[in-house]
């Protein structure tokens, strides 16, 4: 897709790793220590992979079936089932594949090589709809049984996990099953199935027909020195450990699904590594007094011979000699954008700092981040690596914190209309035209079916920011953004409703300053005390949703507030200034003019937020129902501490109550204060 051929092929390239797995447990305990959403940290938690096994090395045999000094170590978690490995499986790039050819297979191992080649790591394991492989001609015997077992080239393993070489025990591995039957392997059963197995399937497990890959008690897996015969899957594992370990056959190990991180890119762009290679095979860095080394102008930027960068080819950037006359290379190679995005946040912190990349008392002071919004997506790619990252300069000694995040929140993504066709295929926006209310792919007679979907480049369905300024101004977008709904839901983008946040910022232009020309009065006294109430309500809860981001509903409380100023008589200067100040993180170029009209100098950033009276904040009536002989005739809004008498005396008064107890007698009468006034009669 990007240079045009059919085809793509995997290349072995000398390139920079980071030896990310080295802090697998430290990234994996200090997520304990993290306020991050639970399914960020599970997220991360399975791809760092941890898991408890065992390193087992298997010898390869010679042409009568003894072992020889050669072995091929593999990793299990089930060790236990050794006695049940009836055949080997290698990854295509692993490194004892030529070796392990026999000159009768070199043909079929190098064709199928070649094909892996060519696959993703995807079409090999989750896409692939059937199993593949081929036969080395070698084979290893297994260190339990001594049987000799034949090792296999395929492509579902793969060398980013482990060591790139399975033992196969298909009697109890779906994907191991699947290949043996596949290429006529043998199936050994050597765990009888627990009593969760089906009675119909139990007998095919036991013959070898069958895979069972839960739990069972262990059969067939005796030896002279070893008998696992009766014993669970854990003291299974336990034992078979205990015995390799003492005939130095394995070891127990704690492995990883967190690989080397590839730190290195054959392209232009990008930070060259400052290394230089010397004719004499030395590799060093360059001199600190040379930092940074910065990328030479270039005509051509294709890339050089071999999949090698682009900078091969600048020659007279590429060439250095020593003092001494030594020649050497620079490493052509360029670091990817992770080498900025990883700690730009501490960048932030002394961006004009020119002697160092943050000063120690700025970052001790900034330090740890107090709260990261990002999306999930990001979850186990930059959130782990700057995790990665930071650890690293703590080791150092440059930053002052293990952990660069304390506190992490997901906001929902934006959705926005897109198009496809009868098959599923996404269109670009800008491909497709509406004719009588259907969409049909430009120029064609394709009928596409508009959906819902998240914005991105490649749709073309992205809303430019500067269009929606323009139109409506930036406060409005601010508003509408945040006006939504919840922070962290998905919500679609509606074009309509930054007309209705615009109108808003009308209305509450309109309450505090006017629609005249005339400058605004404002007065000092006290304003009623239903505007107070409101006021101070929305202190209270415009306070609480910005510390739970919960930003519409602040908006909501805003809307509030502003439709009881809109029904002040006068411009009461306390509710003005205090909505002024409460509207100003979600719209703070309108405050700010509202707050310079209203009398002020500088910007309302450096002052104080308002505090609320919770006293006025609460309401001093409640509703009460009046009853005539058990049912609600009628409603009111009283004092909170209106007494019993009081209360049975506004019943009594009540033009309703009075309808359905005229001409009747009143036998008693029941308060509850504060919630009902119940009238018995009976006929005069």
């Amino acid at each position: 897709e990007k240079c045009g051929t059919k085809e793509v092929e995997r290349r072995n390239l000398k390139q920079w790793l980071m030896r990310i797995p080295l802090y697998g447990d430290r990234l994996l305990k200090g997520l304990d220590k993290l306020d991050w959403p639970q399914g960020v940290k599970d997220m991360q938690k399975n791809w760092i992979g941890k898991s408890y096994g065992a390193e087992v090395d298997f010898a390869i045999a010679d042409a009568n079936g003894k072992p020889t000094e050669k072995k091929l170590r593999v990793y299990t978690t089930r060790c236990d089932t050794l006695f049940g490995a009836t055949y080997m499986v290698v990854a295509p790039e692993h490194a004892m594949v030529p070796e392990l050819t026999t000159a009768e297979q070199k043909a079929a191992v190098e064709e199928y090589v070649h094909a892996a080649a060519l696959k993703s790591d995807l079409d090999r394991t989750e896409l692939a709809k059937e199993k593949t492989g081929v036969f080395t001609g070698s084979y290893a015997v297994n260190p339990l049984t001594g049987t000799k077992i034949p090792v296999w080239v395929a492509d579902y393993v793969l060398t980013g996990y482990g060591t790139g070489a399975i033992m196969a025990v298909p009697a109890h591995d779906t994907r191991d099953f699947d290949f043996a039957k596949k290429f006529n392997l043998p199936v050994i059963c050597i765990m009888e199935p627990d009593a969760s197995c089906p009675e119909d399937v139990r007998p095919k497990v036991l013959a070898g027909e069958a895979c069972w890959a839960a739990d069972g008690t262990y059969i067939n897996s005796e030896n002279a020195t070893l008998c696992l015969n009766g014993l669970n899957k854990k003291q299974g594992i336990a034992k078979v450990i205990e015995w390799l370990e003492a005939n130095k056959i394995g070891k127990a190990t704690v492995n990883y699904k967190l690989r080397d991180w590839l730190f290195s890119r054959q392209r232009y762009w990008g930070e060259p590594f400052p290394i230089i290679h010397w004719e004499d095979g030395e590799i060093s860095t360059v001199d600190d007094a040379e930092l940074p080394v910065l990328l030479p102008e270039l005509k051509d930027y294709k890339p050089g011979d071999g999949g090698q960068s682009p900078l091969a080819n600048a020659t007279e950037w590429l060439q250095v000699v020593d003092k001494n006359g030594r020649k050497g290379i620079r490493e052509t190679n360029t670091m990817p954008q992770w080498a900025g995005s990883c700690w730009y946040y501490l960048r932030y912190i002394d961006a004009c700092n020119g002697d160092a990349f943050v000063a120690k008392e700025l970052e001790k002071y900034w330090m740890p981040v107090d709260l990261y919004v990002g999306g999930a997506e990001h979850a186990v790619l930059h959130l782990l690596y700057s995790r990665f990252w930071h650890k690293v300069l703590f080791d150092l000694g440059l930053v002052s914190t293990d952990e660069p995040f304390q506190k992490l929140f997901n906001q929902g993504m934006i959705l926005a209309f897109a198009y496809e066709d009868a098959a599923g295929s996404k269109v670009p926006t800008d491909e497709v035209e509406e004719k009588n209310g259907k969409f049909f792919k430009k120029g064609t007679d394709i009928e596409l079916k508009q959906i819902v979907a998240k914005m991105s480049k490649s749709l073309k369905n992205v809303v430019n920011p500067d269009d929606v300024v323009r139109d409506y101004g930036a406060d409005s977008l601010r508003l509408y953004e945040m006006f939504m709904g919840p922070l962290d839901a998905v919500k679609p983008w509606q074009t309509k409703g930054i007309e209705g946040m615009n109108r808003f910022l009308g209305r509450a232009w309109r309450s505090v300053v006017g629609d005249s020309d005339e400058a605004p009065v404002f007065v000092d006294e006290a304003a009623p005390e239903a505007i107070e109430k409101v006021m101070h309500q929305s202190v209270i809860k415009v306070t609480n949703d910005i510390e739970n981001m919960s930003f519409n509903t602040a908006i909501s409380q805003l809307m509030i507030f502003n439709n009881e100023m809109m029904k002040m008589d006068k411009r009461y200067r306390e509710p003005c200034e205090t909505f002024v100040k409460l509207l100003h993180p979600f719209a703070p170029h309108i405050a700010e003019e509202m707050w310079s009209i209203l009398g002020h100098e500088g910007s309302l950033t450096n002052v104080a937020w308002p505090e609320a009276d919770h006293s006025k904040a609460v309401e001093n009536t409640v509703e009460v129902v009046f009853q005539v002989n058990g049912k609600v005739r009628a409603k009111a809004s009283v004092a909170k501490d209106l007494d019993k008498a009081a209360l049975e005396k506004l019943a009594l008064e009540n033009e309703r109550v009075k309808e359905f107890t005229k001409g009747m007698t009143v036998v008693k009468s029941i308060v509850v204060p504060g919630k009902l006034v119940n009238i018995v009669v009976k006929p005069a």
